[in-house]
């Protein structure tokens, strides 16, 4: 590859450019008109405007980022998180374009990209699964069949579904039938499949899941795990690694269930398969992602591998440059997700950035795209930037994390940093006794 367009914007834009500098190739940035002075399309060797603010127009318009691709010689695309990362059509039109596409093949995202056919595969592999549908619920009678014989309460979850999108829990077979009605007409208008399925809900899990990163010649290599249970109406707001409750044999059984899941598909490159896991530590099979995490660099963090470095030269057709054994876990990592909201409500804040200085420090890392006199706009997701803390211990990572906090000025418009302080010095999140509800159940959410 001699030439990269990264079909993203923001901070994982900005990511991107770095890895690709350091492996001395070119890149071009997209941007849409609204994006013109965003930092991606400062920073890249070459920038091209694809279309107006809305993001069917830019960042979703096909045509115009492959015309973008011919028009600059680029020779790969590397989609980023996000937008059309997981779009196996997408994928397919890069490869008949011969343009390299910076992730697995268009088969490999069909096959696990889509959850009711990813559960196919990962039964196929032996992971353990929540007691639910094996397939998709046609109607309302099956769903409520289904859901005596395992049990209320119950999650309805989008096969196309993503980003905590797609999901309605139900506690009672009184709701069933708007829930599921519901449930299928928002999958439909928000990704163009109106397929749904129901399982078991748990009500106290955490959220664990698997870095893997594969390579096309037939080594997978899992990268520990990731706990990402703070979350706002399923979607991630802090993660760290590793996770505060897993032993190191409790990490090999879990990392092995994820590297049976890709070597099923003869996955290739970056993935992450999520789980659920019980107060007894079992886990439950939820998901694959078929794309780098917003998440990602806690685990670089703790493993000293720069995922996006190794995601880009395992496109080119290099073999890993590391085993299994050779993965180590040292220290700990926290993300906090800094986003242009409210900390209140959490309604976005969109505005210019009047003020903006970032913490500074060992093991302080922050990924963004933001600066002074910034403007940032009400079209896209509300994260400005992340903050990362490594240290030795969680403990530690948690007081530098709130010191680092402390420091970040962004002046003009609001952020969530107040609420990420709030949410380090709560008792249960310090003692690791947080789960996916405990935001609700802490009272940060309404």
């Amino acid at each position: 590859m001699k030439k990269i367009l990264i079909a993203n914007r923001g901070e994982i834009a900005v990511r991107i450019i770095r890895a690709c500098r350091e492996l001395g190739i070119k890149t071009v940035a997209i941007y849409s008109q609204a994006d013109a002075h965003s930092l991606h399309a400062k920073l890249a060797d070459e920038s091209i405007c694809i279309g107006p603010a809305e993001s069917k127009k830019s960042y979703l318009h096909i045509p115009a980022i492959i015309a973008a691709a011919e028009v600059s010689g680029a020779d790969a695309i590397h989609p980023g998180y996000g937008f059309l990362s997981e779009n196996a059509h997408f994928a397919e039109v890069c490869r008949k374009c011969n343009i390299n596409f910076i992730g697995p093949t268009p088969e490999q995202m069909k096959q696990l990209g889509e959850k009711v056919a990813a559960r196919d595969v990962a039964r196929k592999a032996g992971l353990p699964f929540l007691p639910g549908s094996k397939s998709a619920i046609d109607n309302v009678d099956i769903a409520k069949k289904t859901a005596k014989e395992i049990g209320f309460p119950v999650i309805l979850k989008a096969s196309g579904g993503g980003g905590g999108r797609g999901m309605k829990i139900v506690h009672k077979e009184a709701d069933l039938e708007k829930a599921y009605l519901t449930c299928r007409q928002e999958a439909a208008v928000s990704f163009g499949n109106s397929e749904v399925y129901l399982e078991k809900y748990l009500e106290n899990p955490r959220h664990v899941e698997i870095q893997i990163m594969a390579d096309k010649h037939g080594n997978i290599v899992h990268l520990g795990e990731r706990d990402c249970s703070i979350q706002r109406r399923h979607q991630k707001v802090i993660e760290e690694a590793p996770c505060n409750l897993l032993s190191e044999s409790e990490r090999s059984r879990i990392g092995s269930y994820a590297v049976s899941l890709a070597r099923e598909v003869g996955y290739h490159g970056a993935g992450t398969v999520e789980f659920l896991m019980d107060d007894d530590k079992n886990v439950y099979f939820m998901e694959m992602n078929t794309r780098i995490q917003v998440e990602h660099p806690v685990t670089e963090q703790i493993t000293g591998i720069d995922l996006v470095r190794t995601q880009i030269l395992v496109a080119m057709g290099e073999k890993l440059p590391f085993a299994q054994e050779d993965i180590k876990i040292k220290g700990h990592a926290i993300e906090c997700r800094i986003n242009a909201e409210d900390p209140k409500t959490f309604a976005p804040w969109p505005g210019k950035i009047t003020a903006y200085s970032c913490p500074g420090g060992l093991g302080v890392r922050v990924d963004g795209f933001v600066y002074h006199g910034y403007t940032v706009v009400p079209y896209y997701d509300s994260m400005l930037t992340k903050l990362i803390i490594t240290a030795d211990t969680r403990e530690l990572a948690i007081k530098k994390m709130e010191s680092a906090l402390k420091e970040f000025i962004v002046d003009g418009i609001r952020t969530n940093i107040p609420f990420h302080l709030e949410v380090l010095k709560h008792p249960d999140f310090v003692q690791g006794k947080h789960s996916t509800r405990f935001l609700e159940r802490a009272g940060f959410v309404k």
